[in-house]
């Protein structure tokens, strides 16, 4: 059986890493390469950044920071955050990032995903969505959460799924920095929807919580932000406590 993979998430505005609460009322909370580091020496298995203010303007910013990124660690970690076609994604992979995810540029032009599975490969794409219930059905949002779309979570995971999507980052919007633990259930129905791996976002609070989704559902990966930022939880003592539970972790 495979590993589960532990995956500390650095959201980054204007450089620094930042942290809200169901995607709103963001506050800072260090240097993304500082704690970058941190992470990579202290049990991560990977790493993702994401830039939530990304612009065309700022792309050349985020292509120095992520070389810099990439000098500090010695775990795979994925990019994301404007990266709208396959110049982007280039430019990324070319400063150091072993992954780059995609969003709302997958929403606009679901091509992009096929364009650069065959320019890179599946294993270099993580496709991120962002999503909450609403009226018995998950609903997509995009530009950080901020718009509505048409899209539904389980039929857009499997569209992406055939376009050549290596990967799926789910984060429940109303789970987010709530840490009450994770969604479950539409977590459990992706992992039985797809064949590729899905990460779990959104609502980790203890290591209940992740012995909870590994349990509960078969995602490959759990991803959390503020309990690694705030050392509520240290990641070897979160791997211990899996480990404990008979979960596949890396020690």
């Amino acid at each position: 059986m495979l590993a589960k993979r532990i995956i500390p998430c650095l959201d980054i505005k204007d450089g620094q890493t930042v942290k809200g609460i169901e995607f709103e009322n963001l506050i800072d909370v260090g240097d993304p390469v500082e704690l970058g580091k941190y992470y990579s020496d202290n049990g991560a298995d990977e790493l993702v950044f994401l830039d939530i203010t990304a612009s065309h303007e700022k792309r050349k910013t985020l292509s120095r920071l992520v070389t810099r990124i990439a000098k500090q660690i010695s775990i795979p970690f994925t990019v994301g955050g404007g990266i709208s076609s396959i110049a982007d994604a280039e430019t990324i992979l070319s400063a150091g990032a072993d992954k780059i995810s995609v969003n709302s540029a997958a929403i606009t032009s679901p091509g992009l995903i096929e364009d650069i599975a065959k320019k890179f490969g599946s294993q270099f794409i993580v496709l991120a969505v962002d999503a909450k219930p609403e009226d018995g059905k998950w609903i997509v949002y995009k530009n950080g959460g901020r718009i509505k779309t048409n899209l539904e979570l389980f039929s857009w995971a499997r569209q992406t799924q055939s376009l050549g999507c290596g990967e799926i980052l789910f984060t429940s919007m109303n789970h987010d920095g709530t840490k009450n633990g994770f969604a479950l259930d539409p977590l459990k129905k992706l992992t039985e929807t797809l064949n590729i791996p899905v990460i779990a976002s959104g609502g980790a609070g203890s290591i209940d919580d992740f012995i909870e989704v590994f349990n509960y559902s078969n995602v490959e990966a759990a991803l959390a932000a503020s309990v690694f930022h705030y050392q509520e939880i240290e990641i070897s003592i979160l791997k211990e406590g899996l480990y404990k539970e008979k979960i596949p972790v890396r020690i």
